[in-house]
C-alpha cells in the first residue's frame, strides 16, 4: 500500500507539472516516501480543522517542490485541494501556486519563500510551542504540544539564514524541531560538489543538533525510526536522508535536468513505466485515499476531538489560565491594550524615542503575558529589554526577554514563525541601518500579513561618530516601499507610544517602528489619537500659506523653523507624518484637509533619501534630505552640515 501511496504523491506532481509547463519535478518524486512517511506515521493534522494550534506544523522549506504538499493535501482531504485545483497548478487564481503561500491555501502553515527560511521559520514554530506549553501545560494537561517538521534541500542548507537560525536553535535546544534533509547532491546549476563539499550533519553536531542519517531515501520504515529516534532525542534534529532527484525518471533521474523544467510526455511515460504506475494523469486509485483517511485524516479527527475534550477539562479545573487559553484558540490577545494604558506625557518632556519605546513595551508587557521578544546583541542600545525577566532559554522558557545574538537576518524569520503559530505578540530589533540584514524576513511579515513589529534605532545621520555605514539614509524609502508594511517613524515620546499601541493592536500587517538615539522634546502639538491617521497639523497659522512635513526627530525642527517664521511675519503649518501608508490609507477629503491642494509652498524635512517626499510636495515644493551617504563626526556637526538648521529651513521657504 504504501508504495502504491508514495507513487500517487509522485505522479500528482509530475502531471500537474506537466499540465502547467512549468515547475520542480525533482523534488516530488524524491522526497515522496519522507513526505509519505512522516504525514501517515508522525502528523497530528486535521482537514476539518486546518488551524487547530495544537497541530504538528509541517514547513516545506524546499518551496519550489510545491507540487509535493499540494499532493499531500489533496490525499489527506484539505478543501482547498481537490483535483481541479491541482490541474490549475501555478495559474491565475488557483490554491495551488508556484510557492505554497501561508493564508492562500488552507493547510498550508508558512511561505517559506526564497530558501533558508523556510526552515528558519520553522525555528520559531519550535520556540512558540515551548513558551506556550511552559506558560499554560499544567500536569495531566498538555493543552500545547507538538512537533513542528520541516523538508528542507541542499540550497537550503547553503543559504546563510539556515546557519544562522540552525545555531540559534541549538543553542536554545529547541528538542521539538526536526527538519528532514533531502539530500540528493544536485543543485539547479548542476552537481552539489560544484559549490558545497561540506558534512551538513557535521556543522549541525557542532550546532548542537542531533543528527542521523538514512542511507535509502525509499525506506519509509527507516525514515520513520529514525524520526522517533529524533523525538528521544532531546535536541532539535537533523535527519539526513539520501535521495535521488527525479527517482524513476530514466534519463533526467538525478540530475539537474530533473530539477526546475517539466519531466514532458516521453520521460513521465518511461517513468510510469518504470515505477509500475499504471493510471493516468490524475487518476488516483480509491485505496491511496483510504490510506491517507485512515492514516492521517482520521488519526488527525481522533486527536483534535481528544485535546478538545482536554481544553474543556483544563477551564473547568483552571479558570484564569482557562479564560487566556480560550482567547489564544479564538485568535485574539488575553488581554486588550488600549490607549488608556499608556500613561500621559506633558509636552516639554524630552527623551530619545528609543527609550520612550522601551518605556511604551514595558507598559504592554506588564498587562500582555504573551508579548515578547528581543534584539540581535542590541537590546542596551535598542532599549528592548522586558523589565524584570531574564532571558529565555531552554532552563527558562517562560522569560521574555530573547537573546538572538548578532543573527539579524534569523531573527526575523524567527519571529515569523512564532507570529504564525499563533497566541503571541512579538517584536525584535537591531539599528537601522541593519535593516538590510533583516530585510527579506521582514517582506515575509507583510506578505504573510504577520503583526510583528521590528524596533529600529538609530535612524538617521545622528548617529554621529560612526560614520556613513551606521546611517541609514535609503533605508525608510526602500521600507516605504513595501506593501503591507506600516513604517512609524515618531516625533516624541506621545508619538512613539502611539506606534506601540498600533503595532500591538494589528492583526495583519507588520510594523516598523523607526527610532532615535537623540533626545526628542514632546510637542504642545502631537496627538495620540491622530498618529493612526498617519499625517496630522501639529502647529498652524491663521491663513497659512506655507506647510512644512516632516517626521520623527526633525518634527522638532520644523515646528522651531515655523515659529521662527511666524515671529517675522509668515503664516505657516508643521504636518507630523509618522506613517506615509497610513496617511496614504485616508480619504481624500482628510488628505485635503491636511494638505490643501491649494497652498503650493511645501517643504519636506526629513534626514533621508528625498524620494519618498514629493508625492507631498509637487513639482512647486522642496524636500530637505539626504540623497548622499553619511560621515563620521559628533552628531551635532554631522547634522549642521547636511542643512539640518533653523536657519536652512527658513532660507529653504523663503527661496520659493
Amino acid at each position: 500500500m504504501s508504495n502504491l501511496s508514495v507513487n500517487a504523491i509522485r505522479f500528482l506532481g509530475v502531471d500537474a507539472i506537466n499540465k502547467a509547463n512549468s515547475g520542480h519535478p525533482g523534488v516530488v518524486m524524491g522526497a515522496a516516501p519522507m513526505a509519505y512517511a512522516l504525514f501517515t506515521k508522525q502528523m497530528n493534522i486535521t482537514p476539518a480543522h486546518p488551524n487547530w494550534i495544537n497541530r504538528d506544523r509541517f514547513v516545506l522549506s524546499a518551496g519550489h517542490g510545491s507540487m509535493l504538499l499540494y499532493a499531500l493535501l489533496h490525499l489527506t482531504g484539505f478543501e482547498d485541494t481537490p483535483m481541479e485545483e491541482l490541474q490549475a497548478f501555478r495559474q491565475w487564481d488557483s490554491k495551488t501556486p508556484g510557492h505554497p503561500e501561508f493564508g492562500h491555501t488552507a493547510g498550508v502553515d508558512a511561505t517559506s519563500g526564497p530558501l533558508g527560511q523556510g526552515i528558519s521559520t520553522a525555528v520559531g514554530f519550535a520556540q512558540a510551542e515551548r513558551f506556550l506549553a511552559a506558560k499554560y501545560n499544567k500536569e495531566g494537561f498538555p493543552i500545547f504540544d507538538h512537533y513542528t517538521y520541516a523538508i528542507a534541500g541542499d540550497g537550503d542548507f547553503m543559504e546563510g539564514v539556515a546557519s544562522e537560525s540552525a545555531s540559534y536553535a541549538g543553542h536554545q535546544k529547541l528538542d521539538k524541531l526536526i527538519v528532514l534533509y533531502d539530500s540528493n547532491n544536485i543543485c539547479l546549476d548542476g552537481e552539489l560538489d560544484d559549490a558545497m563539499t561540506e558534512n551538513v550533519r557535521a556543522r549541525y553536531d557542532a550546532y548542537g543538533w542531533y543528527t542521523a542519517l538514512v542511507e535509502d531515501g525509499t525506506d519509509i520504515e527507516a525514515i520513520n525510526i529514525a524520526i522517533e529516534a529524533a523525538k528521544a532525542s532531546g535536541k532539535p534534529s537533523l535527519i539526513e536522508i539520501k535521495t535521488v532527484i527525479g527517482h524513476g525518471a530514466p534519463t533526467k533521474g538525478g540530475t539537474n535536468a530533473a530539477h526546475g523544467a517539466p519531466l514532458g510526455a516521453e520521460e513521465t511515460a518511461a517513468a510510469r513505466q518504470n515505477l509500475g504506475w499504471e493510471y493516468e494523469a490524475f487518476d488516483i486509485p480509491s485505496s491511496v485515499y483510504a490510506d491517507f483517511k485512515m492514516n492521517v485524516a482520521d488519526r488527525g479527527a481522533a486527536a483534535y476531538e481528544a485535546w478538545t475534550k482536554l481544553v474543556e477539562d483544563y477551564k473547568a479545573a483552571y479558570p484564569a489560565e482557562g479564560a487566556e487559553v480560550e482567547a489564544i484558540l479564538a485568535g485574539k490577545d488575553p488581554v486588550a491594550i488600549t490607549a488608556e494604558d499608556f500613561p500621559a506625557l506633558e509636552a516639554g518632556f524630552s527623551q530619545a524615542t528609543r527609550n520612550s519605546s522601551q518605556d511604551a513595551l514595558n507598559v504592554i508587557a506588564e498587562k500582555l503575558p504573551t508579548f515578547l521578544g528581543g534584539s540581535a546583541d542590541l537590546a542596551h542600545s535598542n532599549m528592548t529589554i522586558i523589565k524584570g525577566e531574564g532571558l529565555q532559554d531552554a532552563t527558562h522558557p517562560l522569560n521574555r526577554n530573547i537573546q538572538f545574538g548578532v543573527r539579524e537576518f534569523a531573527m526575523g524569520t524567527i519571529l515569523n514563525g512564532m507570529a504564525l503559530h499563533g497566541g503571541l505578540r512579538v517584536f525584535g530589533g537591531t539599528f537601522f541601518v541593519f535593516s538590510d540584514y533583516v530585510k527579506a524576513a521582514v517582506r515575509l511579515s507583510a506578505l504573510q500579513g504577520l503583526p510583528v513589529t521590528y524596533v529600529f534605532t538609530h535612524d538617521s545621520i545622528a548617529v554621529g561618530e560612526d560614520g556613513p555605514t551606521h546611517e541609514p539614509i535609503e533605508h525608510l524609502a526602500g521600507l516605504r516601499a513595501m506593501p503591507n508594511l506600516n513604517v512609524l517613524r515618531p516625533a516624541d515620546a506621545r508619538e512613539t507610544q502611539a506606534a506601540w499601541n498600533l503595532a500591538v493592536n494589528s492583526t495583519s500587517t507588520p510594523t516598523a517602528l523607526v527610532l532615535t538615539r537623540q533626545n526628542l522634546t514632546v510637542e504642545e502639538g502631537t496627538d495620540f489619537a491622530k498618529v493612526a491617521k498617519g499625517a496630522y497639523v501639529v502647529f498652524d497659522t491663521e491663513g497659512f500659506d506655507t506647510i512644512l512635513l516632516a517626521s520623527g526627530s526633525e518634527v522638532n525642527l520644523a515646528v522651531k523653523a515655523a515659529k521662527e517664521l511666524v515671529a517675522e511675519g509668515a503664516k505657516v503649518r508643521v504636518v507630523s507624518v509618522p506613517s506615509t501608508e497610513l496617511f496614504d490609507a485616508q480619504d481624500a477629503a482628510y488628505k485635503e484637509e491636511i494638505l490643501p491642494n491649494a497652498v503650493r509652498r511645501r517643504v519636506a524635512i526629513e534626514m533621508a533619501a528625498t524620494q519618498s517626499w514629493y508625492k507631498y510636495v509637487g513639482l512647486d515644493g522642496k524636500v530637505i534630505g539626504i540623497d548622499k551617504f553619511g560621515a563620521s563626526a559628533p552628531a551635532q556637526t554631522v547634522i549642521d552640515n547636511y542643512g539640518f538648521t533653523v536657519e536652512n529651513v527658513k532660507a529653504v521657504v523663503k527661496s520659493l
